[in-house]
C-alpha cells in the first residue's frame, strides 16, 4: 500500500499514453496529472535526504504540505497523534537543524513564556569567555582505582538502543557517527551485534536481566561468552542496567515471529521462540552481590570501566548500595540515572507514565547520596532523559551529572518523526523495523554523518552557554548557576532550592532528616529496608 499511489501513477501515464497515440491526442490531459506525480514518485525513491518520503513515495508529501501552512494547523495534523510527546515541534526541529549541518538560530527572540511559574534560567556573565572549539571540548574520565582501562568519554553520548528495537542500518548509522565524532554508542541489553561493530565506534555494552549475548540456555550469565566479546578494543566500558525509565520493574517479552536467525545469533537465544527478558537479575539478589558482579565484569572485560543503569525507586535500595560500597570496598566506576521520562519502543501505560523516579530528582537524589557517603569523587554518574540540547546538558551537569546521554534525539537526527510505530514493525522511517524493504529508506553514510553532526553542534552549544556563563569547562557548572521562578514575586538559585549534602554526613550520623531516615532503613546485606 505505500507505493499504491506511485504505481497507480505509473500505469494512468501509460495508459493515457496509450490512448493518446491510439485514439487521439485529446486523451493526452491525463498525463499533466499523472506524469508529473509519477516523476515525483520517482525521485521520493532516490532521493536520500527524507527516510519517510522514501517509503511513502508521493503520499508523504501530505505531511510536509500540512506542516507548512500554519502553526496551528500544523500542530493538528502532525503533532496531534502524538499526545503527550517528549518534544515539541521547535525542539525536533531544532536536533533536525543541528543533524542537516543547517544553521539552528532564529529571529525575534524567544518564544518561552518567560512568567510562567515553572520557567527556569542559567545565569550569565558580564565577563564571557570566548567560545570554545567544539572539537577540543574537554571530556570525562570514567574509571575508579580499581580500573586498569580507563575510558575518556565525550560529555554527550548515544544512550541504550539495542538491534532488534532499532534495525541494521539504524545501528550502522548510529555506531559509524559515533566513530566520526569520537563519543560513545550504548548497545542497549540486545547484546552486541555485527551491525554494532561494523565500523568500529566506541562501544558501552549494556548487559541487561536477560544477558543477552553472554548467556547459558537456562537464561543465566556465561562468563567466558562475556570475556571473549568484552575484551574487544571496541568495548571501552561495561554497564548492567538495573532498570530503565521507561519501564522500570518490567522485564520484557520478545515474540517469536521477530526472533529472526540474526537476533538470535547476536541474543544468543533459540530462533522462531519467545524469549522472556526478566524483570530482575539471576546473577545477585543482594546490594554486595551486585557490587562483586560489577568487580566480576570489570575483571572479565580486561579491567575496563564497570557500573550500572538504573531509574530511582525506592530510597533505601539506592543507598543499601552505597552502603555495600563501604563495606566491601567494590566500588562502581560509573553510575548512570536514567529518568522516568526516558523512552522505549513499547511498555504498559501505567508504568511508563506513573512509576520511576523523573531524571532530575533521581539524579539529586544519587548525587547527594554518593556524597552524603562519602564515595562521590571517586564514582561518575551520568544522566539519561530528554538530553537534547546544550541547556539540557548544562543543567544536568550542574545539579551534578559528569556526562549525558540521549536515545530520542539520536533517533532523530536519524529522521524519526515519532510515528509511534515502533512496536509494530512498520516504522515510516525504517528506524525500529528489520523489515529490510522499510530500512533501505535510511541511508547508513548520510545518517551517520546527521549523527556527528547532532552531537558536534549540541555540544557546540554547551560549549557557548558555558562561556556565557563566564566559565572555562562545563564542570565547573554549579546549581547557583540555575535560577528558578518559585511564585510570582521569587527566585531562587538550585542551590537554594534544593537540598545539597555535604561530604560524609551519613556516614557521621547527620545530615538532612530525609535522606537520614532513608540511610537508617538501608543493609548492605538485602534491598529490603528495615523498619
Amino acid at each position: 500500500m505505500r507505493f499504491f499511489t506511485l504505481g497507480l501513477m505509473l500505469f494512468l501515464t501509460l495508459v493515457f499514453s496509450a490512448l493518446g497515440y491510439f485514439l487521439g491526442l485529446s486523451w493526452l490531459w491525463g498525463l499533466t496529472i499523472s506524469l508529473p506525480l509519477a516523476l515525483l514518485g520517482i525521485y521520493d525513491l532516490i532521493q536520500r535526504k527524507h527516510n519517510v518520503v522514501r517509503n511513502y513515495p508521493i503520499l508523504a508529501h501530505i505531511r510536509f504540505m500540512a506542516e507548512a501552512i500554519r502553526p496551528q494547523i500544523r500542530q493538528y495534523f502532525v503533532e496531534s497523534d502524538i499526545d503527550g510527546a517528549p518534544f515539541t515541534h521547535n525542539e525536533r526541529s531544532t536536533i533536525y537543524k543541528r543533524a542537516c549541518g543547517m544553521d539552528d538560530a532564529k529571529p525575534f527572540g524567544t518564544e518561552l513564556n518567560v512568567y510562567n511559574l515553572e520557567y527556569e534560567w542559567i545565569d550569565h556573565s558580564i565577563v564571557a569567555k570566548e567560545n570554545p572549539d567544539p572539537d577540543n571540548m574537554p571530556r570525562v574520565a570514567i574509571g575508579g582505582p580499581q580500573c586498569s582501562k580507563p575510558y575518556s568519554a565525550s560529555l554527550f553520548n548515544i544512550s541504550a538502543m539495542s538491534f532488534g528495537a532499532l534495525g541494521p542500518h539504524a545501528i550502522m548509522a548510529l555506531n559509524k557517527g559515533a566513530k566520526l565524532g569520537n563519543f560513545a554508542h550504548d548497545t542497549g541489553e540486545g547484546g552486541l551485534s555485527p551491525y554494532h561493530q561494523k565500523f568500529g565506534g566506541d562501544l558501552i555494552w549494556e548487559i541487561g536481566s536477560g544477558y543477552f549475548g553472554c548467556r547459558n540456555d537456562d537464561g543465566t550469565f556465561n562468563a567466558e561468552m562475556f570475556r571473549d566479546q568484552a575484551q574487544s578494543d571496541q568495548v571501552k566500558m561495561v554497564e548492567i542496567k538495573l532498570s530503565q525509565g521507561a519501564k522500570p520493574g518490567h522485564g520484557g517479552l520478545l515474540p517469536g515471529a521477530k526472533v529472526t536467525a540474526e537476533i538470535a545469533a547476536t541474543r544468543k537465544i533459540p530462533q522462531g521462540k519467545s524469549c522472556q527478558s526478566p524483570a530482575a537479575h539471576s546473577a545477585f539478589s543482594t546490594p554486595i552481590e551486585l557490587l562483586e558482579f560489577v568487580a566480576r565484569l570489570r575483571e572479565l572485560s580486561g579491567g575496563k570501566p564497570a557500573g550500572f543503569k538504573l531509574c530511582i525507586g525506592h530510597r533505601w535500595e539506592f543507598l543499601a548500595i552505597c552502603k555495600a560500597m563501604l563495606q566491601t570496598g567494590i566500588l562502581p566506576d560509573f553510575i548512570v540515572i536514567d529518568g522516568a521520562e526516558g523512552g522505549t519502543g513499547a511498555a504498559p501505560l501505567g508504568l511508563s507514565d506513573y512509576v520511576g523516579t523523573p531524571l532530575r530528582e533521581g539524579l539529586l537524589f544519587a548525587h547527594n547520596a554518593l556524597v552524603g557517603a562519602g564515595l562521590r569523587e571517586r564514582i561518575r554518574i551520568g544522566a539519561s532523559g530528554k538530553a537534547v540540547g546544550g541547556s539540557r546538558l548544562a543543567m544536568n551537569l550542574a545539579l551534578g551529572a559528569d556526562w549525558c546521554n540521549s536515545a530520542r534525539g539520536f533517533m532523530f537526527a536519524l529522521g524519526c518523526i515519532q510515528a509511534q510505530k515502533c512496536h509494530t514493525g512498520r516504522c515510516p522511517t525504517g528506524i525500529t523495523t528489520m523489515d529490510r524493504l522499510r530500512q533501505r529508506s535510511l541511508i547508513v553514510e548520510d545518517k551517520a554523518r546527521h549523527v556527528q553532526r547532532f552531537h558536534y553542534h549540541t555540544v557546540r552549544s554547551l560549549g557557548i552557554i558555558t562561556a556565557a556563563a563566564g566559565l572555562d569547562h562545563p564542570a565547573e557548572l554549579k546549581p547557583h548557576h540555575i535560577c528558578l521562578r518559585i511564585s510570582s514575586d521569587e527566585i531562587r538559585t538550585a542551590a537554594e532550592f534544593y537540598e545539597f549534602l555535604e561530604p560524609g554526613v551519613l556516614v557521621n550520623g547527620s545530615g538532612q532528616p530525609t535522606y537520614r531516615r532513608y540511610w537508617e532503613m538501608a543493609r548492605a546485606e538485602s534491598f529490603a529496608p528495615v523498619l
